[in-house]
């Protein structure tokens, strides 16, 4: 088929100039990956460039972020709203083509991507939407939900732990749907990927449960799209390793120079010329024709599915019910559960998680998660559902493994397929591992929670190596995530509220140990991020600043220290939250007139100083403790009534 040829030729030649109009960008693997994801577009991606939002349009992951030129190319040839002027604009301030794609930038992309790995992680965890939403919903003679994930990956992807870390799970739980495309070209930034990569990936993937398709022409289109359609029928999720030819074309194919070259005009004509290209950012009307064809096929697979949808309406009206409810935002009756709130006083904070989250999944059918293998500790599991495992993909307990890093990105996936209310959990300690991912959750703003337990030193006995000290400054440093470090259930059903209603990324930290009911807290007032629990005066003497665990102690230090002093304790459950009060608010509740400003918290979190003078004081955590009982560590950090006192009192006297 010429106008095959004719076509790849434009889509490698706008590609490249895309590159060269830019002064940067990944020219050899959009050069060598064209042809197999051309193929995909053409006969295999279901799309409707009218209603992207279709339900159940198959979904495309670029893992490999840098072939964005490539991405944006077919986005623009298959109708998506990117015209050649936004391709002219690649990588520039303010376009709809930035460097890498970007979730809700740029129409057609379905996640951000970038960092290598990520992208397989967000696959697995949509192909587990996909899982659970057909499984609830489809019935004899009504496929309602059916579509396929492809993931488009590169060599360094498949280096990535996070990638071995997602596909092992995916293997295991028979993701059938699931179908990674292997852009295989054993080349990487640095050489050959034998410099560092030796494994057999065919007989990797398939010690994981993967079906495997080698193509060995893969910059052939019909070997491309007959290893596609093979892969479609497999009862387990595949990879297709395409031996492709990195940089196909230039005079620089084959090599690791290509990675990121970029063609001087006299070279980017040359390259032209060899493909028979003489225009510059322009479309045949041919070529455009012939990708019509599947814009238009994809229009109507939707309008199908909107008539078989219709008929199972009428057939299946109480499933039908269920999936129209499946996506309506319900509305939780907060003021219900808490009048219950005698079932958390006095309990540590993740005890009380696991009443709540219980009972807001018993309300919302949404509600799905799981833990990296540490839920008999952390109490984090919906008690009234199954698991999600190969024989029962109703269930909405995920058992992710001891895999934290690949359970974030997984998690994003999921909330990026639909509107399912995600979370998962593991210690504080742990969130380390989860940063990347929870870093990406930010920037594509997707709901989901992360609940982190085990929040101090008071773990004790476990030792330093899972006792938090700076992972709670970690996670608020991290730009659009609100962090929550709530005192008691009131505060934490605040929190539970922020992040339903908000619909923003949250991480909860909570307290393995018994915390002392705390006076004063406000289901209503914590939703303000920070609010005065204990007060006496217009303007205190002293005000004492604290989350978590912390605010019981502060408020037993006032009591002590209110026969000398006027003491006023704010509880801080989120300062995330707290920032975005007004300033006459702000300024309420950080009582600034006061003499001395004292911040108390289990962390070595800097972000304390921003509400404190040099003359205030930060009590808190600055060097890691040992293994032994938790109340002993705590104590030893300096978190008791007499040296809480006693650092006041010193500070007080300097004033």
């Amino acid at each position: 088929m010429k106008i095959v040829e004719k076509t790849l030729n434009y889509i490698k030649s706008i590609s490249a100039e895309m590159i060269t109009n830019a002064g940067s960008g990944h020219l050899g693997s959009s050069l060598g990956a064209s042809t197999l994801l051309f193929a995909l577009f053409k006969d295999h991606y279901n799309f409707d460039v009218s209603d992207t939002d279709f339900l159940n349009r198959d979904r495309l992951v670029i893992s490999s972020g840098h072939i964005s030129p490539l991405y944006y190319t077919l986005l623009s040839l298959f109708g998506f709203d990117v015209s050649l002027q936004d391709l002219k604009n690649f990588r520039q301030f303010g376009s709809k083509t930035p460097g890498h794609p970007e979730y809700e930038k740029t129409e057609g992309v379905e996640a951000s991507t970038g960092p290598l790995g990520q992208g397989v992680a967000n696959a697995v965890g949509m192909a587990i939407a996909e899982k659970a939403l057909s499984e609830r919903f489809n019935t004899v003679g009504f496929s309602i939900i059916n579509n396929y994930t492809y993931c488009y990956v590169g060599d360094g992807d498949l280096m990535e732990g996070i990638t071995q870390e997602a596909c092992s799970l995916a293997g295991t739980l028979k993701l059938s749907k699931l179908i990674l495309l292997y852009d295989c070209n054993d080349v990487t930034i640095d050489g050959r990927v034998s410099l560092s990569n030796k494994e057999d990936v065919s007989k990797k993937f398939k010690a994981m449960g993967w079906n495997v398709i080698t193509v060995k022409k893969g910059n052939n289109y019909f070997a491309c799209t007959k290893a596609i359609a093979k892969a479609k029928r497999s009862k387990k999720p595949t990879i297709i390793i395409f031996k492709t030819l990195i940089g196909i074309g230039t005079n620089k194919e084959g090599t690791s120079a290509v990675h990121n070259y970029v063609l001087t005009p006299e070279e980017l004509d040359t390259f032209k010329k060899t493909l028979n290209v003489k225009d510059s950012f322009y479309i045949p009307s041919d070529v455009r024709e012939l990708c019509m064809e599947a814009t238009r096929r994809g229009k109507l697979y939707h309008e199908n599915w909107n008539q078989t949808l219709a008929i199972y309406a009428n057939s299946q009206p109480e499933l039908y019910k269920e999936l129209i409810s499946f996506f309506d935002k319900k509305k939780l009756d907060y003021e219900k559960i808490l009048k219950n709130e005698d079932r958390w006083k006095g309990i540590s904070t993740l005890e009380a998680n696991s009443i709540i989250l219980n009972e807001i999944g018993d309300k919302l059918s949404q509600v799905i998660g799981g833990c990296a293998d540490v839920a008999r500790s952390t109490k984090v599991a919906l008690n009234n559902s199954e698991n999600f495992l190969v024989r029962s993909k109703r269930g909405r307990n995920l058992h992710y493994g001891v895999r934290e890093h690949a359970m974030a990105a997984i998690s994003n996936g999921i909330a990026l397929y639909e509107d399912f209310i995600v979370f998962d959990s593991t210690f504080l300690a742990f969130s380390n591992y989860m940063i990347p991912a929870l870093r990406m959750r930010a920037l594509m703003n997707l709901p989901v929670i992360s609940i982190f337990t085990h929040d101090s030193v008071y773990v004790g006995q476990n030792g330093p190596t899972h006792q938090p000290i700076e992972q709670i400054a970690q996670l608020r440093s991290i730009i659009g995530m609100n962090v929550f470090r709530p005192c008691d259930g009131k505060e934490l059903l605040a929190a539970y509220k922020l992040a339903l209603v908000e619909r923003m990324p949250t991480s909860m930290i909570l307290s393995v140990q018994d915390i002392p009911e705390c006076e004063g807290t406000s289901f209503k007032d914590a939703q303000m991020g920070g609010y005065i629990v204990t007060s006496n005066k217009k303007t205190p003497d002293i005000v004492i600043y604290s989350t978590g665990s912390e605010v019981a102690l502060a408020q037993e230090v006032a009591k002590e220290m209110s026969k000398k002093y006027d003491v006023s304790v704010v509880s801080f459950p989120s300062l995330e939250v707290f920032e975005k009060q007004s300033a006459a608010y702000k300024a309420k509740v950080l009582q600034k007139d006061a003499k001395l400003r004292v911040a108390i918290e289990a962390s070595n979190d800097n972000v304390w100083y921003k509400y404190l003078n040099d003359n205030d004081l930060f009590i808190g955590v600055s060097a890691y403790m040992q293994s032994c009982p938790g109340d002993i560590n705590y104590a030893k950090a300096g978190f008791t009534i007499k040296n809480v006192i006693k650092e006041i009192t010193n500070r007080m006297n300097k004033i």
